[in-house]
């Protein structure tokens, strides 16, 4: 079958070349969320090379009056980077844009482009003696310029912030097709707005990130890996407080994990062996982690000293530390494996949410309350980042029944309960996973008039058309 020809197509095809604007063919890969909720269709996919290229697909678009949704690795969880099912809409795949164009050891940056994978980020920074802390569950797939997109957390955000407190610099193609490039990697640089903040986060509704400049640190001289069993999350919080007092800037990661949530996994992925799985005075875990630049035995040293500060409070009843790299791996690939175990058990209802740490534990008691009174039978999936006050807090359907029945019935009003309950304990709805399509109508509730009002504002400014990602955050 030919190809789909129109001015603009042809337009495309000039660009980039025929071979990058797809639009016959299997395109679920660029159609379909990763949750394979949603499933759109575009007028084409295509696929520039450069930020040149992007610049004039950007302007040929602008000047057909049709809209652009930007594409990552498309593992985004909110629908940000799917096409509608129009038909009418380009999909800018930005994977072919793969280069690190510098690393610069003594300013501790390097500038990749928007379509690094982040684990090649991470193994270059490695190469160079370096670290790009940055790690969450997609990072073999995910590109950095989606990370960008949504400011991405992740599990070390506790001791080196998102990804915007990663970042230095950006070049952003804007909705007219013009170029800013702003990768100088200064640390400082008061020279008015600060423009960087404002596309980080933005999910590609105001332009299109290129490239950026990254921070990258001295690499660890050890890492110790730490599972210890709680008593409740007040213990989890208690024992937080502690790794931050003696361990300072060692503290890497802080994960809970509840009981139910590991119990999927050894039920699913039992080769995992999960500790302390279905003790009693083990309602909750904590996998810790400690990165010490002096050396593994002082690193030890810390580790033990907090742990047995730890039992002495009674807010650890049991604990291991990995004896090596590979134990530690494996410790944090149980917590890894949740998300796939709870996908394992069926279909589920995802909350991605923050709440003050301190007001943690009385959320999870009222809400874990709230929800099982008004839906008997439903499983709740605590798990995150407690180290930064982010909880994936997930609901699962009654064990015998019907999951898909269960979404259907129950999923707006779960989410209504979740959300009230967030806004009453002063969090957010939306942690590290972003707005995109599915919570553009949840931000209009739960965000401020004023806050709205000034979003729109900058929306209008920087893309008077509405043709950079529709309907993603902002409401069309």
């Amino acid at each position: 079958m030919p190809n789909l020809t129109t001015p603009l197509l042809d337009t495309l095809r000039s660009i980039v070349g025929d071979a990058h604007v797809l639009t016959e063919g299997d395109l679920t890969a660029w159609e379909q969320d990763w949750r394979r909720r949603v499933r759109g269709k575009a007028l084409a996919v295509v696929r520039p090379a450069s930020t040149p290229e992007v610049a004039a697909v950007v302007k040929a678009c602008a000047a057909a009056g049709t809209a652009i949704v930007p594409q990552g690795g498309n593992t985004g969880l909110a629908v940000g980077s799917t096409p509608d099912d129009t038909g009418t809409q380009i999909v800018l795949s930005l994977t072919r844009m793969n280069a690190v164009r510098a690393v610069d050891t003594a300013n501790l940056t390097m500038t990749v482009e928007a379509g690094c994978i982040l684990q090649n980020l991470q193994e270059v920074a490695r190469n160079a003696g370096l670290l790009f802390p940055l790690s969450l569950a997609a990072e073999g797939s995910c590109t950095i310029g989606g990370n960008l997109g949504t400011n991405a957390g992740g599990t070390q955000v506790v001791r080196y912030g998102n990804t915007r407190d990663l970042c230095l610099g950006l070049e952003v193609v804007t909705a007219q097709g013009e170029v800013w490039s702003g990768l100088k990697g200064l640390r400082k640089d008061n020279t008015g707005y600060d423009l960087r903040d404002l596309f980080i986060g933005s999910e590609g509704t105001l332009g299109i990130i290129t490239a950026a400049s990254m921070k990258l640190y001295p690499q660890p001289a050890a890492k110790l890996t730490a599972w210890a069993a709680v008593p409740s999350i007040e213990h989890a919080v208690q024992l937080l407080g502690m790794a931050h007092k003696q361990l300072g800037a060692g503290l890497t990661g802080f994960e809970v994990m509840g009981q139910f949530a590991l119990s999927l996994v050894g039920k699913h992925m039992p080769q995992l062996r999960v500790p302390f799985l279905g003790q009693d005075d083990a309602p909750w875990c904590v996998l810790l982690e400690n990165s010490d630049s002096e050396s593994e035995e002082h690193a030890r040293a810390r580790f033990e000293a907090l742990l047995e500060s730890a039992f002495e409070a009674g807010c650890v009843t049991d604990a291991v530390v990995a004896e090596n790299l590979t134990q530690a791996h494996q410790l944090w690939h149980i917590r890894e494996s949740i998300p796939l175990a709870q996908a394992e058990e069926g279909l589920n209802i995802k909350n991605d949410i923050s709440i003050p740490i301190s007001r943690i534990p009385a959320f999870v008691a009222h809400t874990d309350a709230l929800l099982q009174s008004q839906i008997p039978g439903v499983r709740l999936v605590n798990f995150g980042h407690l180290g930064d006050g982010n909880l994936h807090y997930n609901v699962q359907a009654p064990a015998e029944g019907d999951a898909k029945a269960f979404l259907r019935d129950y999923e707006a009003q779960v989410n209504h309960l979740v959300y009230e309950a967030v806004a009453e304990f002063g969090g957010s709805f939306s942690a590290e996973h972003g707005i995109g399509a599915l919570k553009a109508d949840k931000l209009e509730k739960y965000q401020s008039p004023v806050a709205l009002s000034m979003m729109r504002a900058i929306k209008q400014a920087l893309d008077p058309q509405g043709l950079m990602n529709p309907g993603r955050v902002l409401k069309a």
